[in-house]
C-alpha cells in the first residue's frame, strides 16, 4: 500500500470569502479586515473566478499619495491606483489550482508566482474553496503515533528487507535503526519516508 498523499482539497478552506466585479474599494478592505484574509478571488456569472484583489493591489492608492516626480509609478499601477472597483484593481487572469492537486504542487505556484492564498477552482473555472500557505503547514500537525504507523503499514510494506529496521517519530523527525542488509535500498527508503505527509526530516542510524 502506498503512503498517503494529501491533496490541495484536503487542506483547503471550503468556504471561500469572495467578490463581484463591482465591489468598491472601501468594501474590499472592509472585507478584508472581517475575515483576516489577504487576499479575495473576484466572481462573475455562477461563480467563475476572473481575478484576484490582494492587499498588494490595494496599497498601490497608498503608495501613489506620496509619490513624486523621482519615484514614478508604472503606467499599470499608476491605473491601479486610481481604481474604486474590484474590475479595476484585480489581477488578471487569476492565479488557481485545482482541487486534487497535491500541495507540492501548489506550494511551488505560490513560491513561483509569489503568492499568499489560491483560488481553488473545478474544470470550468468555478470557485470550489481557497487554500493558503497555512493551509498547506497542516500536515505537519499530524501525531507522531500516526506518522509512525503510516510508514510501517505503507512503506515498509514496499521495502521487504527492512523488516528488522526500526523507526521512531518524534516531533515530525523519523529515525531509522537497526540493521539493514541492502544498504542499497537506504537512499530508496529514505526517499519513501520523506514522502509521507507531514514527515519533518529523516534521520539515519542503521548498521
Amino acid at each position: 500500500m502506498a503512503a498517503s498523499q494529501y491533496t490541495v482539497s484536503d487542506v483547503m478552506t471550503h468556504t471561500a470569502v469572495a467578490i463581484g466585479r463591482e465591489a468598491s474599494y472601501k468594501e474590499i478592505v472592509e472585507l478584508m479586515h472581517k475575515w483576516n484574509v489577504s487576499a479575495v478571488p473576484v466572481l462573475e456569472g455562477e461563480g467563475r473566478v476572473v481575478g484576484v484583489v490582494s492587499e498588494a493591489d490595494l496599497l498601490l492608492k497608498e503608495g501613489f499619495r506620496g509619490n513624486g516626480p523621482e519615484q514614478p509609478l508604472r503606467v499599470e499601477d499608476a491605473s491601479r491606483a486610481d481604481a474604486v472597483l474590484a474590475e479595476e484593481l484585480m489581477s488578471s487572469p487569476a492565479v488557481t489550482v485545482h482541487p486534487d492537486a497535491t500541495l507540492a504542487e501548489a506550494a511551488r505556484i505560490m513560491a513561483r508566482r509569489k503568492v499568499k492564498r489560491l483560488p481553488v477552482v473545478n474544470g470550468l473555472g468555478m470557485l470550489e474553496g481557497v487554500v493558503s500557505r497555512s493551509d498547506l503547514l497542516k500536515v505537519f500537525l499530524r501525531p507522531d503515533d500516526e506518522l509512525c504507523e503510516e510508514i510501517r503499514s505503507a512503506v515498509v510494506a514496499e521495502f521487504p528487507d527492512t523488516e528488522r529496521v526500526e523507526f521512531s517519530v518524534l516531533e515530525g523527525v523519523v529515525t531509522l535503526r537497526g540493521p539493514l542488509r541492502n544498504h542499497s535500498l537506504l537512499p530508496l527508503l529514505v526517499r519513501a519516508v520523506r514522502a509521507v505527509e507531514g514527515v519533518v526530516d529523516v534521520r539515519v542510524e542503521v548498521t
